[in-house]
């Protein structure tokens, strides 16, 4: 069938007007731009690379965030939104991000014998980030566990001693919890002389961060019976589908690190305290 053009119309969507094929466009902030499955018309007003998102504001200053890529109009045409790129000088810092004063070029230490051991990845990442540069200075490896449920057999198979001590940081480490239970049954242990468990009150590593480096008056109260962090995701409506999204929030929520400015005094004072018990 043909329309008087001589258009066949049954060759697809004779309601959507014909815009062109879509090309990739820099999300760069002021840019107008239409959201076409929700009508969504709004200026660029924040971009997270992290999350791949980009956030839209209206006329009347409401915001909705959408994901980058295809489904988009820019002055009519469809565009795929992408992350726009920035480049940026290095420069040497005087400090490291916890505060020490800058050795560069160092060469870092031959491994010590010491380890300071960490629950999981996002814990070591954490870390690193803030405290890597001190760590490799003083030649100290950290190793995430997995968990802490059987820290006294990797214990065992580490076999601390005087010359071989190992540092703990554990997450909420409160009274009555898992966690306290398994730090007073090593301290007791005959390992425990050369054994440090702290830990941070927190429910995740990543309420050590400062809610407000992400625009957060607290972070969320998440209920019991969800996994704390996809309730997270879900409270602050990011993606939460899988371990990727989960991924995708903890690197955003890493970017907003810094220094040890950004984190909360719970747990610079216990990771500070294992650093000193493995180089003593």
């Amino acid at each position: 069938m043909r329309d008087r053009y001589g258009s066949d119309v049954l060759a697809g969507d004779w309601n959507v007007p014909k815009r062109g094929r879509a090309v990739e466009h820099p999300a760069d902030r002021g840019l107008v731009v239409e959201e076409v499955t929700t009508d969504w018309c709004g200026e660029i007003v924040a971009v997270d690379r992290d999350l791949h998102t980009v956030t839209l504001e209206d006329r009347r200053e409401k915001r909705r965030t959408f994901p980058l890529g295809p489904g988009f109009l820019l002055e009519g045409k469809p565009v795929i939104l992408t992350a726009p790129v920035h480049r940026q000088a290095p420069a040497k810092p005087s400090r490291t991000a916890s505060g020490s004063v800058a050795v560069h070029e160092a060469k870092a230490k031959v491994a010590r014998a010491s380890r300071i051991f960490v629950e999981g990845r996002h814990d070591a990442e954490l870390v690193e980030k803030v405290w890597g540069d001190d760590l490799r200075v003083e030649g100290v490896v950290v190793e995430y566990l997995g968990g802490i449920d059987d820290l006294s057999e990797d214990l065992r198979d580490f076999k601390p001693g005087p010359n071989r001590k190992a540092g703990v940081l554990v997450d909420h480490l409160v009274p009555g919890s898992k966690e306290s239970r398994i730090a007073h049954r090593i301290a007791t242990s005959p390992m425990g002389q050369h054994v440090l468990v702290v830990g941070h009150p927190f429910v995740d590593v990543w309420q050590s961060v400062k809610p407000d480096r992400l625009g957060l008056k607290a972070w969320p109260t998440i209920p019991r019976h969800l996994e704390w962090k996809v309730g997270v995701c879900q409270h602050l409506g990011w993606p939460h589908r899988n371990q990727a999204d989960i991924a995708r929030a903890w690197q955003h929520i890493l970017s907003k690190v810094t220094s040890f400015a950004d984190l909360e005094p719970e747990l610079l004072g216990r990771v500070e305290e294992l650093i000193d018990f493995v180089t003593a």
